[in-house]
C-alpha cells in the first residue's frame, strides 16, 4: 500500500474500543482466534519460528490472571523485569486484568537501582526473565515485602516458581469452574501501572497510570492512523512506547508482532520476517539511513540514486508510483515489504523522513511522554506536515503556556491518557499540572491550527522546538534550543551522533559558549578521505553558524571517541555527559 500525502484532513479510521486489558484480550480473540499474535524464536540462531495465536493468548492470559488472583496479588504491586517476549506481554495483560499494579523495570539497571524501585513501589511479587534473574535475586536480599518470585523460564532459585507452573495451575482452576477472571470487577480509573521514567536528564519519577490512561491512549490514537498487518518489536517493554504502543496498541488491532532477539540480529530478522511497518525511536531510523547511504556510496551509486529519486518524485506528482521497482534493492534490507515507520521519542531530521518517503517508506512522526501513557500526537498515514509531530489523539487537547512573540512556549496537554500523578511524590505531582489540570510536558513548541474540512472544527498541529531542561539561557536573556542546532549538524556528512550544550568552565564560570560535541562516523570519513576530522567538522559548523543568528553560534566543536551514553530505549542521557571545556 502506497500512502499519499493529502492536502487536507480526511475521515477518521475505525478503531478498536476497549476499556481495560481483559476486554482487549477477549475482543481480539473473538475477532481473530486463529490469527498469529506473537512470533518469536527460542534462540536467535534457530531456524524455527514459533507462534501464539490470539486464541492461545486469551487462554494464557486467563490462566495467569486466575492463578495470580489465587496467589493474593490483586491490589498488590508486581514488578515485571525482562526483555520483550510474549510472556512479558501476557503477564502484563494478566496482572492488570485482575487488579494488580504492574511495575515494569529495566533489566539493564544496576542492582542498587533495581532494588530502589522494587522497594519504593513496595512490590509484593516479581515476574522476571532468566536474563534478569541474577540481578533480581540480589536486589531481593533486603526487601522482605518481596515474596512471590516468578521466573519466565525454569525457576532456578530456591523459593521461585516458573511462569509456566502459574499458567498450568490457573488453567486447572478455570477448567474446574473458577470464573474469577471474568467475575473480577476492574476499576478502570484505579492505579494500574507505575512506570519509572528513564531519567535522561536526571533522577526518574514513578508515573502512575490507570487502565483508562493506557487503553484510551490506544483506542483514541488509532482513529488518526492505521497500522498494517505485521510489525517487529525492537523496543524495550519497560518503556510505555514499548508496552503501550508496541504491545497494547498492536495486540488490540490484531497485528502480528514479531519479537526481535536484539540489536545485533535486527537486519537478519527484517529480511526474514518482512514486517510491513515498524515502531522505532529516531536513533534506529538514523542508523538504518546511514547504513543505506554508506552501502550506496561504496557501490559508487550515490549520484544514480539521487537522480532516480528526482525522477520518481516527478512521476509521483502525475500519479505514477514506481518506487517499489526503482528502489527494490534498498527495500530488501527491510524485507522488501516495509510500508511505514511510526517514529517518536526525539526529533528526527526532515531530510531522513524525506529520503525514506522517496524510496517508498512513509514515516509518521509522533510525540509522546511517559506521563501521557505515552502517545500525545502523530501525523496521519495520508496527511503529514513537515516538521510537525502531528495532531493530538482524539479527546486530547494542547495549549501553549506563556507564548512568546513567535507563539512558542511550554506545551501543556490534557486528555483521558494523562497520568494521575507521581508515586509518593505530592510535590512533583502538584508542580506537574497547571490550574486547569493540563500536564506541563517540559517541551517547548507551538501549535498551528487549521479548519478540518470534515468536521468544520479546528485541528491542532504541534511543532516542538526543544526540551525545557535542555534549554540554554544566556545572561543577556537569549534562549537557545540545542535540538534545533543538533538537527542542522546531524545533516553534516560523517556525523554519527551530536549533542549541543552550554560549555562549563571551571577557570571562568561566567564564560558563555555553545558546544557541539560530535561522535564521528569513522567509516564515512574514511570513504571520503577525511583525515583531519576536527578541522572538517569545525568548517562545517562555521557554515551552519552563518545561517543562524549570532547568539545561536557554536563556539566550540568537541570530538569524542565513543558513542554517547544511552538508556535502553536508545536515548542519549544528557546529564551523564561531561560538559567541561577547560
Amino acid at each position: 500500500m502506497a500512502f499519499k500525502n493529502r492536502k487536507a484532513n480526511y475521515p477518521l479510521y475505525e478503531t478498536t474500543k476497549f476499556s481495560n486489558l481483559r476486554e482487549m484480550t477477549e475482543n481480539v480473540a473473538d475477532r481473530y482466534p486463529d490469527k498469529i499474535a506473537f512470533s518469536y524464536k527460542k534462540a536467535p540462531t534457530d531456524k524455527e519460528v514459533l507462534h501464539f495465536t490470539y486464541e492461545e493468548g486469551r487462554a494464557f492470559v486467563r490462566a495467569l490472571a486466575t492463578e495470580f488472583h489465587a496467589m493474593g496479588l490483586s491490589g498488590k504491586t508486581v514488578a515485571i523485569i525482562g526483555e520483550a517476549s510474549p510472556w512479558w506481554a501476557f503477564s502484563y495483560f494478566a496482572l492488570m486484568s485482575m487488579g494488580a499494579i504492574t511495575v515494569p523495570i529495566d533489566k539493564e539497571l544496576p542492582v542498587a537501582d533495581m532494588a530502589s524501585i522494587l522497594g519504593t513501589a513496595e512490590c509484593a511479587a516479581a515476574v522476571y526473565s532468566t536474563v534478569a534473574s541474577k540481578k533480581v535475586w540480589e536486589a531481593k536480599e533486603n526487601l522482605p515485602a518481596l515474596q512471590s518470585m516468578i521466573e519466565i523460564g525454569d525457576a532456578i532459585h530456591e523459593g521461585a516458581i516458573s511462569l509456566e507452573s502459574v499458567r498450568l495451575a490457573g488453567d486447572e482452576k478455570y477448567r474446574a469452574g473458577d470464573n474469577i477472571y471474568y467475575d473480577y470487577v476492574i476499576d478502570n480509573d484505579a492505579l494500574a501501572s507505575i512506570v519509572f521514567t528513564s531519567g535522561t536528564t536526571g533522577k526518574g519519577k514513578g508515573v502512575m497510570l490507570t487502565s483508562k490512561n493506557i487503553c484510551s491512549d490506544m483506542e483514541q490514537g488509532m482513529y488518526n492512523f492505521q497500522i498494517t498487518e505485521r510489525t517487529m518489536c525492537v523496543l524495550p517493554p519497560h518503556h510505555t512506547f514499548g508496552s503501550t504502543v508496541n504491545f497494547v496498541g498492536h495486540y488490540a488491532q490484531g497485528c502480528e508482532i514479531y519479537i526481535s532477539a536484539g540489536i545485533r540480529y535486527i537486519m537478519a530478522e527484517l529480511a526474514a520476517f518482512k514486517p510491513t511497518h515498524l515502531v522505532l525511536v529516531p536513533l534506529f531510523v538514523e542508523t538504518f539511513y546511514k547504513r543505506i547511504m554508506t552501502a550506496i556510496e561504496k557501490q559508487g551509486k550515490l549520484g544514480l540514486v539521487k537522480t532516480m529519486i528526482k525522477v520518481s518524485n516527478a512521476l509521483r506528482k502525475v500519479g505514477i508510483d514506481l518506487r517499489k521497482k526503482l528502489f527494490g534493492s534498498i527495500l530488501k534490507n527491510f524485507g522488501g515489504e516495509l510500508e511505514m515507520i511510526i517514529c517518536g521519542g526525539a526529533a528526527l531530521n526532515q531530510d531522513i523522513i524525506d529520503f525514506f518517503e522517496s524510496i517508498g517508506v512513509v514515516i509518521l512522526n509522533g510525540y509522546g511522554i511517559t506521563e501521557c501513557a505515552p502517545l500525545i500526537s502523530c501525523n496521519r498515514n495520508e496527511y503529514r506536515k513537515n516538521g510537525s509531530v502531528g495532531m493530538p489523539i482524539i479527546g486530547g487537547h494542547v495549549k501553549i503556556a506563556d507564548p512568546d512573540e513567535n507563539g512558542e512556549g511550554e506545551i501543556c496537554y490534557n486528555g483521558p491518557n494523562r497520568m494521575i500523578g507521581y508515586f509518593k511524590n505530592e510535590e512533583a505531582t502538584a508542580a506537574a499540572f497547571d490550574e486547569e489540570g493540563y500536564f506541563r510536558t517540559g517541551d517547548y513548541g507551538k501549535v498551528v491550527t487549521e479548519i478540518n474540512p470534515i468536521t468544520g472544527k479546528e485541528d491542532q498541529w504541534i511543532y516542538i522546538t526543544g526540551r525545557l531542561k535542555n534549554l540554554i539561557i544566556f545572561s543577556n536573556g537569549k534562549n537557545v534550543y540545542p535540538e534545533e542546532i543538533e538537527t542542522d549538524i546531524q545533516g553534516v556528512y560523517g556525523v554519527g551522533e551530536v549533542v549541543v550544550y552550554a560549555g562549563e568552565s571551571k577557570s571562568d564560570p561566567s564564560k558563555e559558549i555553545i558546544v557541539a560535541e560530535i561522535f564521528p562516523d569513522e567509516e564515512a570519513l574514511k570513504m571520503h578521505n577525511i583525515t583531519d576530522a576536527q578541522t572538517y567538522f569545525e568548517d562545517a559548523v562555521k557554515e551552519i553558524n552563518k545561517k543562524n543568528v549570532s547568539y545561536k553560534h557554536v563556539g566550540k566543536v568537541k570530538l569524542r571517541a565513543e558513542e554517547f551514553p544511552k538508556n535502553t530505549s536508545r536515548k542519549i542521557t544528557r546529564f551523564a555527559i561531561d560538559k567541561s571545556i577547560d
